[in-house]
């Protein structure tokens, strides 16, 4: 097991001062064109200090990905001035700046994009609740697509970013391709596992590709995956560790599990002999390193986690604790916000747009 503090070279060769990670949260404070906020900067930068990588919140990469009203966009380069303010901001504290990159597919709706239809590998609705059908998208559509996932990160590194974090996790497009529940297509993109990887595949091209195009230095690609879906048919733990075997052998530099607790164990019959995330760290065979995330508030928590990964990322314990970091790494542990959250709704000074979220969240 390594210690919270213990540096760590990826397979990059960009190294982590730590092994803390800022978790991808929504937020929903930028513009309604996903230009961002200097609120969301700040936001950002009192979070950053004390960590080895902030990872944002999901950023769109295509107008007809946009998840939800107040996201951040990087669907083209007029967005560069104020990303580039925010990158500038998390590495000032210390820490990498990593900017998530997604499509939200059939997770999103019309009124999100502004009249139009959502898109997604198949005409199949989401299984929750108002979810509208999305028009299967065409093939040149998907190559638009991966397309635009190389651009993006071209963006984010001409933006002076470390790094940039692919969202293949949460039902957002990239898993939407490799579901049997959003993939019904007959095409090269659909069909058993092997071909519903086909467009992860593609789109690792892509981004790679960028990089090796447009990085003047070590440049960080992670990946981000939920383990299970609830739907059936539906992503099940036994496919999840089909595609590690594919995702393991890529230049990857880390794979990065979307739990809500880091000691979850598989919803089905078998794989209960342990957590997902051990699992998942066995199935790597130390080829990438592994983020373990969920629930992570305690010193015991971290260690809990480095027990199965290589780093911890941690979410809403920094929104309402910001210092965090700074406390566990100066074992200040007695200062470490402990409460509840939806209580510290009360007391912690968050912006409209951020609080109103949260208020939504915590009190519904």
């Amino acid at each position: 097991m390594s210690s919270f503090d213990q540096a760590l070279t990826l397979p990059s060769g960009v190294t982590l001062k730590n092994r803390l990670m800022m978790s991808p949260m929504t937020t929903r404070q930028s513009f309604f064109n996903g230009t961002i906020t200097q609120n969301e900067i700040n936001y950002y930068a009192e979070r950053a200090a004390g960590l080895g990588a902030v990872i944002t919140g999901a950023a769109n990469v295509e107008a007809g990905g946009k998840g939800w009203p107040g996201e951040l966009s990087i669907a083209d380069d007029k967005k560069l001035p104020e990303l580039a303010q925010l990158a500038s901001a998390i590495q000032a504290k210390g820490a990498k700046a990593i900017i998530q990159i997604f499509h939200g597919g059939r997770m999103t709706n019309a009124a999100t994009l502004s009249g139009v239809q959502p898109v997604s590998a198949s005409a199949i609705a989401a299984e929750r609740p108002d979810a509208e059908t999305p028009r299967a998208m065409t093939t040149a559509e998907i190559h638009a697509t991966i397309t635009a996932f190389g651009e993006a990160t071209r963006w984010a590194i001409q933006a002076g970013f470390d790094g940039v974090e692919l969202h293949g996790a949460n039902t957002y497009l990239i898993q939407q391709f490799f579901s049997p529940h959003s993939n019904r297509r007959t095409d090269e993109y659909g069909g058993d596992r092997e071909q519903r990887y086909t467009f992860i595949a593609k789109l690792l091209d892509s981004v790679f590709n960028a990089v090796k195009k447009y990085a003047t230095k070590p440049f960080i690609v992670g990946y981000r995956f939920s383990p299970e879906e609830f739907e059936t048919p539906g992503i099940r733990f036994a496919d999840t560790l089909w595609l590690l075997t594919k995702l393991r052998e890529t230049k990857l530099d880390y794979l990065h599990l979307s739990l809500n607790s880091y000691d979850r164990v598989a919803r089905g019959n078998d794989y209960q002999d342990k957590s997902l995330l051990a699992y998942v760290h066995e199935a790597i065979q130390g080829k990438i390193p592994i983020v373990g995330v969920g629930g992570v508030r305690t010193r015991a928590d971290v260690a809990n986690v480095l027990n199965d990964a290589e780093l911890v990322a941690v979410g809403q314990q920094l929104l309402f604790d910001p210092t965090w970091p700074l406390k566990l790494a100066s074992n200040n542990d007695d200062a470490i916000f402990s409460g509840n959250f939806a209580d510290a709704m009360a007391y912690t000074p968050f912006e409209t747009p951020l609080y109103e979220f949260l208020a939504e969240r915590y009190h519904s």
